[in-house]
């Protein structure tokens, strides 16, 4: 049978070399930071991690998971549950739920698996989800899961999530669930007004942070902080692989009874293995870095705003952003895999995105600063997109 299936592949394979879609991964030998070396040699300047504080290596946490992996072992070898609960991990929910002014948190293996086991045992067929049109995948796959009635509303458009509220109002209970910053885009939803709607139609709220906790905001807590509605949000999931360290790890965090109820019946908590204590115990250093001091989101919105000041002189075509994500716009698939490449040979790696990961026409060079970038890493990067845009007459 499988002689048929690898012929079906390596055709649907050719079509997505010939299509310009392919992904090629390039290998990095050296750890996570502002500059790194792939296996070729090359040195280069990385603009596409999600590394947005510049704390993937940082020498605090790296003694941190030092320190978890003396005190407490490598692995777990267990779900929670059963024996895979330790003080490190009961410490580090406390944490991240008086980090963002909720009840209490439960950890998972991934924001991915947070997202993905949050829906199924809460709602029933007789309850609704309302989800935005660009929700990230986890949402919609979790979304998948759940027997409840979906419903979707167009891209941070409260006229329309005011009109799906109203057809939703037969089912017994609704959520409206949107991420607080569109990874591809860098646009931040107006959860400040879908609060209000929630209110004035009996809904609850839930917000993805991944891309936006640690980044929006004054102190980095997140569009709840941006928009002044912190303890207003029913859930908040989010992940310990971005700003927060960029390892691995996801939470979800909000109302004590929601949180209760997760920890009996969310499948991907009850049957994933507990995160390693490494990461926890590094997880923990970095909330309490992130109350000490606000030194890198102070200086990852100076960066951020700089870099788009000067791309935006030079004439590229960028998305509207309040975080620091800057959509670089193309729209053709190729060029932005051309582009991407000649901007490496001159020392930048950054990544094209095209169809699927964006709609088709819509491909883009999605550049994310971070607090790691020196001034000399951003004028470096504007002049090598300038020179690759000229040469690729991206800039006339």
């Amino acid at each position: 049978m499988y002689g048929k299936v690898k012929d079906h592949l390596i055709k649907e394979i050719k079509e997505i070399r010939d299509a310009g879609l392919y992904k090629d991964e390039r290998i990095i030998v050296s750890p996570q930071q502002a500059e790194i070396q792939l296996d070729s040699g090359q040195k280069v300047l990385n603009f596409c991690a999600n590394n947005y504080l510049g704390l993937s290596n940082h020498p605090e946490l790296v003694k941190a998971a030092k320190e978890g992996l003396d005190s407490h072992g490598y692995g777990m070898s267990s779900v929670r549950f059963i024996c895979g609960t330790t003080d490190l991990h009961k410490t580090l929910e406390r944490k991240i739920a008086e980090f963002f002014k909720t009840e209490d948190t439960i950890l998972y293996a991934a924001a991915f698996d947070a997202n993905g086991g949050v829906f199924e045992p809460l709602f029933t067929a007789e309850d609704a989800i309302i989800s935005d049109s660009l929700n990230h995948a986890s949402i919609i796959d979790g979304v998948r899961l759940c027997k409840a009635k979906r419903y979707r509303y167009a891209n941070a458009d409260m006229a329309d999530l005011e009109e799906v509220l109203k057809q939703s109002q037969e089912q017994r209970f609704r959520i409206i669930v949107t991420d607080g910053v569109f990874s591809m885009d860098g646009n931040t939803a107006p959860v400040d007004k879908m609060v209000e709607l929630a209110e004035k139609y009996d809904a609850m709220v839930m917000v993805d942070e991944c891309h936006s906790a640690g980044v929006v905001g004054k102190t980095g807590r997140g569009v709840s902080e941006h928009f002044d509605i912190m303890g207003k949000l029913d859930i908040i999931t989010g992940t310990l692989g971005k700003a927060f360290g960029g390892a691995v790890g996801g939470f979800t965090t909000g109302r004590k009874e929601i949180i209760e109820m997760l920890r009996q019946r969310s499948r991907p908590y009850l049957f994933s293995n507990s995160l390693p204590p490494l990461v926890v115990n590094a997880g923990i250093r970095m909330f309490d870095m992130m109350s000490e001091t606000n030194e890198l989101q102070d200086k990852l919105h100076a960066n951020t705003d700089y870099f788009m000041e000067r791309m935006l002189a030079a004439g590229f075509d960028i998305k509207p952003t309040q975080s620091a994500i800057c959509a670089v716009m193309l729209y053709d698939a190729r060029l932005s895999q051309d582009m991407a490449a000649k901007l490496l040979e001159e020392g930048i790696y950054v990544i094209g995105f095209y169809f699927p990961v964006v709609p088709k026409d819509q491909a883009r060079i999605r550049v994310q600063l971070s607090a790691g970038h020196e001034r000399e890493h951003l004028d470096k990067a504007i002049a090598a997109f300038t020179k690759v845009g000229k040469e690729l007459g991206v800039l006339k």
